[in-house]
């Protein structure tokens, strides 16, 4: 059976025909590619409690998109900061935290990328003419409605390298450094790295082009992979094709295997979070994601202690909140000294 891959989709105002309406949409590209490497591409509209889709998919595609909320990285917005949707940036970090979760293989691309750096604590640079040492937009950014084009180094030794190496393995043995000429059009990028990833590819300037997540918790998957670049429209399908090979090995969602001849009661099937001491301070997009995950969660294991999680939980992403919304956007963290969002 064909493997089932959500798309995270735009929610932007769109005109066809007659109709001139709020959507959810996506460029079909992404789909294409999907349905050309051998999954069944399904649309994700950027909706509250859309993590829960996780359980039936078996891949993940976290797709393009206008900007990151500064607030979601504790940062005031930059003027040309745009195209924000408080409601997508929601919707993905709940579909992010719930695929993790759900041990699904995950591709980001381009938003992607920034999503999953964010949910990992990480930060961005909101305009790149702006920040220090980087060539700006010269070489990510085209005309608009255009794709530019130019050169990423990729780190030897990465799983990238060896999706990406050529048919003689050049590039893939961790020696060789292998780059490729990708298809670009972002004017945003990372500037602190998160938690737990790895930066595997760079542009001459030195803007971290690709990460993977190097640190893999018990039940994630370990395809969890983002560019900034736009493969979709590219030339070379490796990116498609790797995650779907990643999803056929992997059956979260029980579509490629037969259920278990004695399955467990539904409450030992998925364990409960349990609550522990905070060593380190959180910030609002730490809070955000592990806020989607509890409801992520099938409702048995969000009962008994679950439900004190959540309760915890809550009261945390409320308190952070507020902190971020009440100090001109400027970083805010606190400590909780018995929340679990870390």
């Amino acid at each position: 059976m064909k493997p089932v891959i959500g798309l995270s989709t735009y929610a932007e105002q769109a005109r066809w025909a007659a109709w001139d309406s709020p959507a959810a949409l996506l460029p079909l590209a992404y789909a294409e590619q999907v349905a050309a490497a051998g999954g069944v591409p399904v649309l994700l509209p950027p909706l509250p409690g859309i993590g829960a889709a996780a359980r039936r998919l078996d891949g993940l595609v976290l797709t393009g998109g206008g900007d990151i909320g500064p607030a979601a990285y504790g940062a005031d917005p930059h003027p040309l900061t745009h195209r924000v949707s408080q409601g997508r940036d929601r919707a993905e970090l709940e579909l992010l935290a719930a695929g993790l979760a759900a041990g699904l293989p995950v591709l980001g691309i381009c938003r992607g990328l920034q999503i999953l750096n964010v949910a990992r604590g990480g930060t961005l640079h909101q305009h790149l003419p702006d920040a220090p040492g980087l060539d700006g937009l010269a070489a990510h950014t085209p005309l608009p409605g255009r794709y530019g084009s130019h050169p990423v180094r990729i780190s030897p030794g990465s799983k990238l390298a060896e999706i990406l190496a050529p048919a003689d393995g050049h590039g893939s043995d961790g020696h060789s450094t292998l780059q490729r000429a990708v298809p670009t059009s972002h004017h945003q990028a990372i500037d602190r790295l998160g938690d737990g990833l790895t930066a595997t590819a760079w542009a001459a300037d030195g803007v971290i082009e690709a990460v993977e997540l190097g640190e893999v918790s018990p039940g994630q998957h370990p395809f969890v992979l983002a560019v900034q670049w736009h493969p979709e429209v590219g030339d070379d399908p490796s990116l498609f094709r790797a995650l779907i090979a990643a999803s056929n090995r992997s059956t979260p969602a029980g579509q490629n295997s037969p259920p278990p001849t004695n399955p467990a009661p539904p409450h030992a099937q998925t364990p409960a979070p349990q609550p522990r001491r905070l060593t380190r301070r959180c910030d609002i997009g730490r809070a955000l994601t592990c806020w989607s995950y509890i409801h992520a969660l099938p409702p048995a294991p969000r009962a008994g202690t679950g439900a004190a999680w959540a309760k915890t939980a809550s009261a945390a992403l409320t308190k952070v909140g507020r902190s971020a919304s009440g100090s001109g956007g400027a970083r805010q963290t606190e400590s909780y000294e018995s929340c679990p969002l870390c």
